[in-house]
């Protein structure tokens, strides 16, 4: 088991975990991988222990605007288009 690690330090990171940005977003943590899974959520995976690392900044804007886009509607492959990932 992980200790989790403050805000104040999650803040000042430059790099965060998937649990840090459901933190971070009020999302919940089989949104996000289903996010990252489906490939709207770029990351770094460290390879001494596989961890996903996701850039902190780029992918709290990220998970914001993919709120934003399926409150107005759009479906996962709609949104994944407005990101400018195709299909």
């Amino acid at each position: 088991m992980s200790r989790q690690r403050s805000m104040e330090t999650i803040l000042a990171s430059e790099y965060v975990s998937i649990g840090e940005l459901v933190r971070l977003t009020d999302s919940r943590y089989s949104t996000l991988k289903f996010y990252t899974e489906e490939g709207m959520l770029p990351f770094e995976q460290a390879e001494e222990n596989l961890t996903r690392r996701y850039k902190r900044e780029d992918t709290v804007a990220r998970i914001l605007r993919i709120k934003k886009l399926k409150s107005t509607g759009l479906s996962i492959p709609q949104i994944k288009e407005a990101l400018n990932m195709g299909e």
